[in-house]
Formats: structure tokens, C-alpha cells, sequence
């Protein structure tokens, strides 16, 4: 056999072990997927929207915990998303060559990379154990910790897209280099800083390890930021391992609903990066 030959043939098994693999992960998730639309379509009703977490065996919906659900994750990325932009934007713009980038850097993808549990049980010695009681505000503030690293890289990534000859342009009329940022490299990288918040909500919405550990749950409906509160995530995990059909039903819609708005984020997200990189 040829040197020629060989290569070959040493080609054409990985390429082919590259695709099975391909097969194997696109097979096990369309199984995934398929179950979840059987199982939870069948439980998609107006009551769902409408109506509280039911008791055990008995009929009901999951309207507090979509409340709880969207209450926490907006709180989370309100105050996560705003610090990320802002270390993003100085790792970019003000610190692009300083050794305390790099520091914050290796620290971002540290905290990137960390298990959501461990970010749970980290809020919950920092507010909970001081508060003294389980709450929808430390429940925020964990997710805030998880939304900080996914928009401080996306921040950095998008402006370091930014031609320095549009900044020395806008420079060179005078312009104060805060007002540079902003008019100038924040409009140039917009569709790409809300693909890095849109991309953070889609990773927090499924979050239930750290609500668990902050948040707890809350069989009733409350909007109380300082009192336990529902999600989605949390009563998935509560009904999925009970005895109960009911509950189990719920469960499987719960997590279509929140599969479909992640799946939304993320084509949006898709849709506004595709559309920065054709202009």
C-alpha cells in the first residue's frame, strides 16, 4: 500500500466516524424532542396558562410558576445583563492590552464554565443564610451571576468586530471617548449585544439547580420579591418525580413551554448574528 493509499483510507475512516457520531447526536436528540412534543402536547391546554399548580390528584395549571418563572428570570437579566455590558465594554474598549484583562478574562470563562449548583449553593450562603428564609430576590441574583459571564464574552467578542478606523473617525471630530462607545461601537455591534442578552435569558430560563437552593418553591401564586417563589424549572422537578399522573402531565408541558421559548431565543438570536454578518 502506498503513502497516498494510506492517507486515504486513514481519511475515509475518520470522515466516516465523524458522520456516525453526527447521526448518533442529531438521533438522540430528535428522540428527545419527539417524546417531549407527544408527552406534552397532550397536556397543552388554556388551563395551564390559566390556572394555579394543582394539589396532589387533582386537575390545574402552572400559571404561578410561569409568573414566578419570568418574574425572576427578567429581575436576573436586568441586573446581570447591564454588569456584563460594562466589563465587556472595558475589556474591549479601555483595557484591550492591560494584564488585568487577561485576569478577568481567565476569571469570566472560569464562571462561564461553573456548574449552576455551585452558583446556587453561593447565593445561597451570601442572602439566604443571612435573610434567614428562601426568596424570589435571591433566586434573581443567582441567575444574575449565571447571565454576568455569557454577556461579558459576547460584549467583548461583538465590539472587538468594531473597525478602529470608525472609532478614530468619530475621535477625530472631537468626540469624548465615552460618546465614541456609545454612538459609535455600541450601534455598530447592537444586533450582536442582543444576541448575548437574548442568549443569556435562553440559558437561565431552564435553570433549576440554583432556584432550588435560593428560591425554593411556592405552591401559591406570589409576586413577593422576599417570600418563595414558583418557577418553571422547580415544579418540573417537584411533579416529574412524584406518583402522580396529574403532576407527571404537567411536568412534560412545563417543559415543552419552556423548550418552545427557548427555541424561539435562539433562532432570534440566530437571526440578528446572521443578519450582522450579511452587513
Amino acid at each position: 500500500m502506498t503513502l497516498y493509499e494510506r492517507r486515504r483510507r486513514v481519511g475515509a475512516i475518520y470522515l466516516a466516524l465523524c458522520f456516525a457520531s453526527a447521526l448518533f447526536g442529531i438521533g438522540c436528540l430528535m428522540v428527545i424532542l419527539s417524546t417531549l412534543l407527544v408527552e406534552g402536547f397532550s397536556g397543552l391546554s388554556l388551563a395551564v396558562f390559566t390556572q394555579m399548580t394543582p394539589p396532589p390528584g387533582s386537575g390545574g395549571g402552572l400559571l404561578n410558576a410561569i409568573v414566578g418563572s419570568l418574574i425572576m428570570t427578567t429581575l436576573g437579566v436586568a441586573v446581570g445583563a447591564p454588569l456584563g455590558i460594562l466589563a465587556g465594554t472595558y475589556m474591549a474598549e479601555y483595557g484591550r492590552f492591560a494584564k488585568l484583562t487577561v485576569v478577568v478574562r481567565f476569571i469570566n470563562d472560569i464562571l462561564l464554565s461553573a456548574p449552576s449548583i455551585v452558583i446556587g449553593l453561593f447565593i445561597y450562603e451570601v442572602i439566604v443564610s443571612r435573610m434567614g428564609h428562601f426568596s424570589a430576590f435571591a433566586g434573581a441574583m443567582s441567575l444574575a451571576v449565571i447571565v454576568v459571564p455569557v454577556v461579558v464574552r459576547t460584549t467583548e467578542d461583538m465590539l472587538r468586530l468594531v473597525s478602529n478606523p470608525l472609532r478614530e473617525a468619530a475621535s477625530a471630530l472631537g468626540l469624548p471617548r465615552s460618546v465614541v462607545i456609545i454612538e459609535v461601537a455600541y450601534r455598530a455591534a447592537r444586533a450582536g449585544l442582543i444576541t448575548g442578552v437574548l442568549l443569556a435569558i435562553a440559558r437561565v430560563s431552564g435553570e433549576t439547580a440554583p432556584l432550588i437552593f435560593t428560591a425554593l418553591n411556592n405552591q401559591f401564586f406570589s409576586a413577593d420579591l422576599n417570600a418563595p417563589m414558583a418557577s418553571l424549572p422547580a415544579v418540573i422537578f417537584q411533579f416529574a418525580l412524584s406518583p402522580y399522573k396529574e403532576w407527571q402531565q404537567l411536568a412534560w408541558t412545563g417543559a415543552l413551554i419552556i423548550t418552545i421559548a427557548v427555541l424561539v431565543l435562539s433562532i432570534t438570536a440566530r437571526a440578528l448574528g446572521g443578519a450582522r454578518t450579511a452587513k
